[in-house]
């Protein structure tokens, strides 16, 4: 993807960002997003054939960017077992135990100052699957739930690295959000939480918010500093954050910020569903072509050019008051 001339700084100046987007572009967005959402990948449902070819996607679009896997992994699987409704570590199993093998896929940019200081950005690569036929459909595509968000740190991911972060950076593509979060579980697990600044969870942005274009909600804003700093990063632009306007579906918990957010992490999830009248979620018509690619590009951008202090290492959110699970 060709970096337009215009810089950043200059369009931060003038305050035209992100009214288009002009480093995320819409035609990389559409590519990635409708290989995820093929009906190749049979809606990618945990523990199928087709979750396993959208991690093979996954993992060869980090391998172009250039990441890493990260600290002790040989390669960007982050290889764990379920028993049951528990998450297992693959030496845990005992004998007689019937594990069902699942894997997350994740890589890093190392941070050229403060390497050992991390900031996530997250979504999941599972749907649904197949489903009752709809007019001969079965297919549950989950474009928007949540191809978008693996599109989104896909994108990141590259805009990263041709703009070398002083933190370390780790892009995570979650596995079984859908029946438990099992992958945020696990990747939970393995990390000191200490160590992680902060997490962009990013979970269905491809139509516009309830608050119109160039915007996006942030569950949990009042928990912690993130979203202030993230709109202070923005300052002069048309892009607005917005807290959750849906505290009644409690989505702070029912997506992959959860498990870290529990341990202090300010960890958050941006979103522009309107979940209380999404007639397509989790059903067999999200499909690519519901989706509007030039929002969702101008959305990533917003997420790249708003994260910017926290990647740098100038601004540390504060921390989320831990809760029990």
């Amino acid at each position: 993807m060709k970096c337009k001339a215009i810089s950043l700084f200059c369009l931060l100046l003038t305050g035209m960002l992100p009214i288009k987007a002009q480093q995320i572009g819409e035609a990389e967005v559409k590519r990635i997003i409708s290989i995820l959402a093929d009906d190749d990948m049979q809606g990618r449902a945990t523990y199928s054939p087709g979750i396993e070819k959208a991690s093979v996607f996954i993992e060869q679009e980090f391998t172009f960017i250039g990441l890493e896997p990260l600290p002790g992994q040989k390669d960007f699987r982050q290889r764990f077992a379920t028993v049951g409704r528990q998450v297992r570590a693959l030496d845990s199993i005992k004998e007689g135990e019937e594990p069902r093998f699942l894997h997350n896929v994740a890589g890093m940019i190392k941070g050229s100052s403060q390497p050992d200081e991390y900031v996530i950005f997250s979504g999941h690569y599972d749907h649904i699957g197949i489903r009752k036929a709809v007019e001969g459909d079965s297919i549950a595509n989950g474009a928007d739930d949540d191809a978008s968000g693996i599109t989104a740190v896909i994108l990141l991911a590259e805009y990263f690295k041709q703009h070398p972060p002083e933190r370390s950076l780790i892009f995570a593509a979650f596995t079984a959000e859908e029946i438990g979060g099992f992958g945020s579980r696990f990747f939970s697990q393995q990390l000191n939480p200490e160590q992680i600044v902060a997490m962009f969870n990013i979970e269905m942005i491809g139509k516009e918010s309830k608050f119109g274009r160039n915007s996006a909600f942030i569950t949990g804003f009042e928990r912690s500093d993130f979203g202030k700093i993230l709109q202070q990063n923005l300052e002069g632009s048309s892009f607005q954050f917005h807290p959750d306007p849906y505290p009644e579906q409690r989505l702070f918990y029912r997506s992959d910020n959860a498990t870290l957010a529990r341990l202090g992490v300010p960890a958050h999830t941006i979103s522009t569903t309107q979940i209380d009248k999404d007639s397509l979620y989790h059903s067999v018509n999200d499909e690519v072509e519901s989706l509007d690619m030039q929002n969702i590009a101008d959305i990533i951008e917003a997420i790249a050019v708003s994260a910017k202090s926290i990647v740098s290492g100038k601004d540390t959110p504060v921390r989320i008051k831990k809760e029990e699970e």
